[in-house]
C-alpha cells in the first residue's frame, strides 16, 4: 500500500561538470532572490537545524524517492526503506538537527533529512472494515449526497478539517470524509489550507 521498498546498494554515477560563466550583475541578482526567498524558511529554523514548530506533526513527502535511515546521519545508519510515493504523509516525532524522526501510515518509525519534506497537508485512507472504498460526501453530513469513493491506501490533498470532518482533494476530484478514516490529522485539529 505505501510504495515502500528495500533499500538497495547505492551506485556511484560519474557526473559531468559544467561550467558557466555569469557577469557580475546576473550573479548577484541571483544571490538577492535566492536570498530573499530563504529569509521566511529562516525565520522559523534554528542554527541546529531544528525548527520552533511543534513536534509532533504531520508533514508529506516532497518527491517520489526518499530514503528512511535508522539514525539521523547519512554516513554512520543505513537505509532502512525507500518511499516511492509523493505526497505520503509522516508524522515528524522529533527533530534532531537537520534530520526528522518520522513515523508513517503504518507505524514504521526511522529518519529522513528535512530537505525531503514538505509542510502541505496530506491524508492516507484508512481501511475501513469490510477492506471496501470509503465514502466521501458533497457537504460534511451523512445525509448528504455521495461525492465519490476512494479506496483504502490512496493519499488526498487536505484542505480543510473542522470537528469530525475534513474536505480532501484527489485527481481532481473533492468531497468531505471522517476525519477518522483519514491518517493525516490530530483528533480536532484545524485545518485550514
Amino acid at each position: 500500500m505505501l510504495q515502500r521498498v528495500a533499500p538497495r546498494r547505492p551506485v556511484r554515477q560519474d557526473m559531468a561538470v559544467r561550467h558557466s560563466v555569469l557577469s557580475l550583475k546576473s550573479t548577484a541578482a541571483i544571490l538577492l532572490i535566492g536570498f530573499a526567498c530563504a529569509l521566511p524558511a529562516a525565520a522559523e529554523e534554528r542554527a541546529d537545524g531544528t525548527t520552533d514548530l511543534p513536534v509532533p506533526r504531520f508533514v508529506s513527502l516532497k518527491s517520489n524517492s526518499a530514503m528512511m535511515r535508522t539514525g539521523p546521519d547519512d554516513r554512520r545508519f543505513p537505509i532502512a526503506w525507500e518511499y516511492k510515493r509523493r505526497g505520503l504523509p509522516l508524522e515528524i516525532v522529533r527533530e534532531y538537527g537537520i534530520w526528522r524522526q518520522v513515523r508513517d501510515p503504518e507505524g514504521t518509525i526511522g529518519w529522513m533529512n528535512k530537505s525531503l519534506l514538505t509542510g502541505e497537508r496530506t491524508g492516507f485512507i484508512t481501511p475501513a472494515a469490510d477492506s471496501g472504498p470509503r465514502t466521501l460526501y458533497t457537504a460534511p453530513d451523512l445525509q448528504s449526497r455521495v461525492a465519490w469513493r476512494i479506496e483504502p491506501g490512496a493519499v488526498v490533498t487536505i484542505t480543510l478539517c473542522e470537528n469530525v470532518w475534513c474536505r480532501v482533494s484527489n485527481g481532481g476530484r473533492s468531497g468531505y470524509i471522517l476525519r477518522n478514516h483519514l491518517w493525516g490529522t490530530y483528533p480536532n485539529e484545524a485545518i485550514n489550507g
